[in-house]
């Protein structure tokens, strides 16, 4: 053989070994892609086409209050399932379910016998009664899958606070979404296998059980959320506002007891069609929108004052109806002025003029600094989404006009809950709570997941400081402009608050944000209210007479609920009609209310009264407030 024959043969013999090699490298390759890479995609696949699953709904957990009634639950329905190729009498499998659950038989009979369809869905929300009597009939080749729907007991309450759920079953908003991770638990199923034509195999079930949920226990007590829940929409109703709100804090561990907001929505009726107003309806105003406080904001103005030593009780001041701070002239909401008075007179007149003279006395450096401690620099802590931080101008930019504004409640605007935390500081000894809505998380059978504990920050200001401010307050309810506050024998103490609205840059007319804050009992706070009403409408736009009357039903009813028996005496009331002021002179008509000793607002700056409330003639005795309207003849 020629060496070119040889050369030839061993060419054809690599070229051979060459193709087998590369067909045993691409069988090899394919294999282990198959085996390895697509492996388990694979055997889910065969694994869907030999087996039929029945999904098993996990049951999400309970939201309940502090007593442990369920504020937001589930309601457990069943889905009707019939596969014909496990069914060995279709008739008589029609028949039942025509007959249970009352569904025309022809058209059952003929829904099952649909060729080439291995699964067909009959009917959803099947009760367990009707889902029990099926399965009793006698009948085959039926299933069930659970579903489970959600609830909220009382519907439009708590709507912000708790939120709602999507059509999976998780939280989109509120509560529900904040603890979602919690409550949703996690579905099971149950695996049928079947044969070639999708027949059952007997004795082949396998179940991959559903986990449930948690259940989340709220701070929130029913009974005191419904107190709260009928004042803000009874205030609504009242003053046609543009919204309400309420929040009942434990003073000393930041337990939020109720925190209510009108106008609501239905969280089992949720219309879903426009979803930026619903977005907007989902706000919880307490947490997530920021206002200038107003005069609520003078508790922390005269803390802050006190514990630095800068005033004192006996301290004098002249309010003239204005100050003039860096040139300009800043109002008293009193425009005639206070006149002489001391310290607590100026806190129980709520005089602007006051509370300016302190913040000067203060100072921006240490004002800033008592804002922190006071946590008006930072967000609450508290467990809910979107909190919103205060907004507060940069302190090296705050002139001295400015800060003269601050000490008021202007140019400073913060959340609700800021102010309510920084208040209870203010009042229960110097501690600043951090509030909270959970209480704890539980399994099924009540045992405890996860416990919250109150975290609480000592010393911003002293015991002997707070017990100061808790006396000066007291007298506001007492003897100043918060008396609608009070309850008959009970020590509240409090503040009012009435802050005019911006927009564009520019004070929005007739626009007010109307609010109250109080606590009792003034000796040891345990209760601290706050309430709020967005742009009444009217010349009552006071806070002392939009706010503190609610403020002081939801006290009254607490108390009663509580059983809290009165703790200082209770002397009679002195009653008189109101006088007819309308057309008088506004001096003349302040005199003829001083005589009676009334407690008394004035809106608009003209000469003559034009209106007054309450109208002439009706019973009032010494805790009434009066207002009256003033015009330009």
């Amino acid at each position: 053989m020629s060496l070119i024959s040889q050369f030839k043969i061993k060419r054809r013999l690599f070229a051979i070994w060459t193709l087998i090699t590369f067909i045993f490298l691409a069988v090899f390759g394919k294999l282990f892609y198959l085996q390895i890479v697509k492996g388990k995609s694979l055997q889910a696949r065969a694994l869907d086409q030999w087996t039929r699953d029945i999904p098993l709904k996990a049951i999400r957990g309970d939201i309940t209050d502090r007593n442990g009634i369920v504020l937001a639950g589930c309601n457990t329905t069943y889905t009707l399932f019939v596969r014909p190729n496990s069914t060995t009498s279709l008739d008589g499998t029609a028949k039942a379910i025509s007959e249970v659950l009352n569904k025309d038989y022809t058209s059952i009979r003929e829904k099952i016998s649909k060729k080439g369809v291995s699964e067909i869905t009959i009917q959803k929300k099947v009760t367990k009664e009707e889902m029990n009597a099926l399965k009793q009939s006698g009948a085959d080749g039926m299933y069930f899958s659970r579903d489970v729907e959600r609830f909220y007991k009382y519907g439009n309450y708590m709507s912000q606070l708790l939120g709602f759920v999507n059509v999976d079953g998780d939280g989109q908003s509120g509560l529900e979404s904040y603890y979602n991770d919690y409550l949703k638990g996690q579905d099971g199923k149950e695996l049928t296998e079947t044969d070639l034509i999708g027949k059952e195999l007997e004795g082949n079930v396998h179940y991959i059980p559903a986990t449930d949920g948690l259940n989340v226990r709220l701070t929130i007590d029913s009974y005191i959320q419904f107190f709260a829940e009928n004042a803000v929409k009874s205030a609504i109703s009242e003053y046609n506002a543009k919204s309400a709100n309420c929040v009942v804090m434990h003073a000393k561990t930041g337990e939020i007891l109720a925190m209510a907001q009108a106008p609501s929505f239905d969280l089992n009726h949720i219309d879903r069609s426009d979803i930026n107003a619903l977005f907007q309806k989902m706000k919880l105003n307490s947490i997530s929108s920021v206002y200038e406080p107003g005069s609520t904001f003078k508790i922390l103005t005269t803390a802050i004052a006190l514990s630095l030593g800068v005033v004192s009780e006996k301290d004098r001041f002249y309010c003239s109806g204005g100050k003039i701070v860096d040139g300009k002239r800043i109002k008293c909401w009193k425009s005639i002025g206070h006149g002489s008075q001391s310290f607590s007179e100026g806190v129980q007149n709520s005089c602007n003029c006051v509370f300016m003279e302190l913040a000067e006395r203060i100072g921006v450096e240490r004002l800033y600094s008592y804002f922190e401690a006071f946590g008006l620099r930072s967000k609450t802590g508290i467990d809910f989404s979107g909190e919103t931080s205060s907004i507060l101008l940069k302190k090296e930019s705050v002139k001295p006009v400015d800060a003269a504004r601050i000490g008021f409640g202007q140019a400073i605007a913060i959340t609700p809950i800021q102010l309510i935390v920084a208040t209870a500081a203010a009042v229960n000894g110097g501690n600043r709570v951090t509030p909270h809505l959970l209480s704890g998380i539980y399994d099924l059978n009540g045992k405890t997941v996860l416990r919250n504990y109150p975290s609480i920050k000592s010393g911003v200001i002293s015991e002997d400081t707070s017990a100061t401010v808790r006396k000066l307050l007291k007298n506001v309810v007492s003897l100043g402009s918060g008396k609608l506050a009070g309850v008959a024998g009970y020590s509240i103490g409090g503040k009012t608050g009435t802050a005019q609205k911006y927009e564009n840059g520019a004070i929005a007319s007739g626009k007010y944000v109307s609010s109250f804050i109080g606590f009792s009992s003034v000796e040891d706070p345990e209760y601290i209210v706050y309430f709020m009403v967005d742009e009444p409408q009217g010349y009552r736009y006071y806070g002392s007479l939009v706010a503190a009357p609610y403020v002081g039903q939801i006290f009254s009813r607490i108390f009663d609920y509580r059983e809290l028996k009165p703790a200082e005496d209770i002397t009679p009331h002195m009653y008189f009609e109101m006088p007819d002021l309308v057309g008088k002179r506004a001096g003349e008509a302040i005199k003829i209310l001083n005589k009676f000793g009334v407690q008394f607002e004035v809106s608009g700056t003209g000469g003559f009264v034009v209106a007054s409330y309450p109208e002439s003639g009706a019973v009032m005795n010494e805790n009434s407030i009066a207002l009256i309207a003033l015009s330009e003849e």
